[in-house]
């Protein structure tokens, strides 16, 4: 009794680091705005840092139209939009579907609720426009950030698929064929973001990956506020987590950080559950029936041994494990071995891809470059999967079709 009664209060002084921003557009012809010689120059170096990117001609296409189309819209404010609807909330605030009227381009807005002072406001805007410099296929495109009635709004892309948190309500669980092109895509935007701004995201997991009806994956949220993510630290409740163990215990955050998340994330889609803690062997069985076959694996002699006041899972065959307390769950984060994909259901190289991201120590962990030469990544990537007509089928959407440039790219 005290064991449990102590292990559900936070005896390693765990905290809840803030999670950053959550942005998440579509986009529609209009005529020319006048320009000046510095937004030209501006414009033809984005442009250019364009032809620097790994990129197909599609891609490229569709990101030149998209600084065309960005060029446009100018400058932001609240009057300026038209609420469509809305397209979720969450710990950082509501994010709408709307209408740029001006431009007529549809848009997502955040709006994150802070109460700061205007100099904290002001330097929180000025941060969010690096994001005008991510310009990348595997990163949600930025139209831009202002303040208005106490709220920082933060437009984006819009992204008619919706995020994978909500696609996986949708399709139960997704296959691995389409979790291998979400996995290269995720690699590539934590690579762009690395290399070419040096940015490491901090908050990687489903609901910050986003799909479209054309089949492009991308990742949105990322830090680049460190005042925001400060200023949102207070704000922070969470239910699930998906940060590092040694983010938790408050050392220091790297890549590799970002490595375990995409892990965890990635046995939670293919699974069809929060795999924290782990479903049992029953409940497997239930989910995946004959192709689930029950091992017992040898604990990983670097990771920690199973404690003694440890959780367990479900006894009800089929069922979900019972939901922990937020920090009996970072506890179970930090010093619970990590989950695994089951045997007998995924492939080998998989298994292998989730085992080496889910490393309890970072160092053990792959970095960016190493993990994108693993031969499953390698493999999706360059295979031909139909990543649209998949998310077109589970979201009950229509398939897109491109005309003209600035019309439906």
């Amino acid at each position: 009794m005290s064991a449990k009664k102590k292990s559900t209060k936070n005896p390693l002084n765990l905290t809840l680091p803030a999670q950053p921003v959550e942005p998440t557009v579509e986009i529609q012809p209009d005529a020319e705005k006048p320009s000046t010689n510095a937004e030209d120059t501006c414009f033809d170096e984005l442009l250019r840092k364009l032809e620097e990117l790994e990129m197909d001609d599609a891609q490229r296409k569709r990101m030149e139209v998209f600084l065309v189309q960005k060029r446009k819209v100018g400058d932001l404010c609240a009057e300026d939009f038209e609420k469509l609807g809305e397209l979720g909330a969450g710990n950082g605030g509501v994010v709408l579907k709307v209408r740029h009227k001006p431009s007529n381009f549809i848009m997502a807005r955040k709006l994150i609720h802070l109460e700061v002072k205007p100099a904290i406001r002001n330097q929180i805007i000025r941060e969010l426009k690096v994001l005008h410099e991510c310009n990348s296929p595997h990163i949600v495109g930025f139209y831009g950030a202002f303040y208005s009635d106490g709220e920082i709004s933060i437009c984006m892309e819009y992204m008619d698929g919706g995020s994978l948190d909500l696609i996986l309500r949708r399709a139960g669980r997704i296959p691995e064929d389409i979790l291998g092109k979400i996995t290269a895509s995720v690699l590539k935007g934590l690579r762009y973001l690395r290399e070419k701004h040096q940015i490491i995201h901090r908050d990687v997991k489903p609901s910050n990956i986003l799909v479209n009806s054309r089949g492009e994956i991308k990742i949105c949220d990322f830090g680049v506020s460190g005042q925001l993510i400060d200023s949102m630290a207070n704000s922070f409740v969470g239910t699930r987590s998906y940060m590092s163990p040694e983010r938790l215990q408050g050392t220091n955050y790297s890549v590799q950080s970002d490595i375990w998340s995409l892990g965890l994330s990635l046995v939670e889609m293919a699974l069809g559950m929060y795999p924290i803690p782990p479903p049992d062997p029953s409940s497997l069985k239930a989910i995946f029936g004959s192709r689930y076959t029950e091992s017992v694996e040898p604990q990983n002699s670097s990771g920690p041994t199973r404690s003694p006041h440890a959780t367990t899972t479900s006894t009800v065959p089929g069922a979900e494990p019972r939901p922990m307390a937020i920090f009996e769950l970072l506890d179970y984060i930090v010093n619970e071995p990590p989950p695994r994909l089951p045997s007998g259901v995924f492939s080998a190289d998989f298994k292998e891809v989730v085992d080496i991201c889910l490393k309890k120590n970072p160092a053990e962990r792959p970095d960016l470059k190493s993990l994108m030469n693993h031969a499953w990544i390698r493999k999706w990537d360059a295979a031909n999967v139909d990543i649209a007509g998949w998310v077109c089928k589970t979201m009950d959407l229509q398939p897109s079709t491109p005309t003209r440039i600035g019309a439906d790219l």
